[in-house]
């Protein structure tokens, strides 16, 4: 099983008023590509940068984005 991190970055988006790409990356100072690949996700953020896209939106971190990765349990 990969690890992912999924987002809800361009839900979120459109409930703001239909922001674009353009929009939400100058606003964390990255390139449109860069918000591109993120919420396709293609390409993680770095933590700094998700909590800057979650302050965008004037939310918690965890309401933006969740990680489905690997959980190894205890003992095994």
């Amino acid at each position: 099983m990969s690890c992912r991190v999924r987002n809800r970055i361009r839900e979120l988006r459109f409930a703001t008023g239909e922001m674009t790409q353009q929009e939400l990356a100058d606003r964390v100072g990255v390139t449109r590509q860069t918000v591109n690949a993120i919420e396709g996700e293609k390409y993680s953020p770095t933590l700094e940068m998700a909590f800057e896209i979650a302050g965008v939106f004037g939310i918690p971190l965890e309401h933006v984005f969740t990680y489905e990765g690997h959980r190894k349990r205890r003992g095994s």
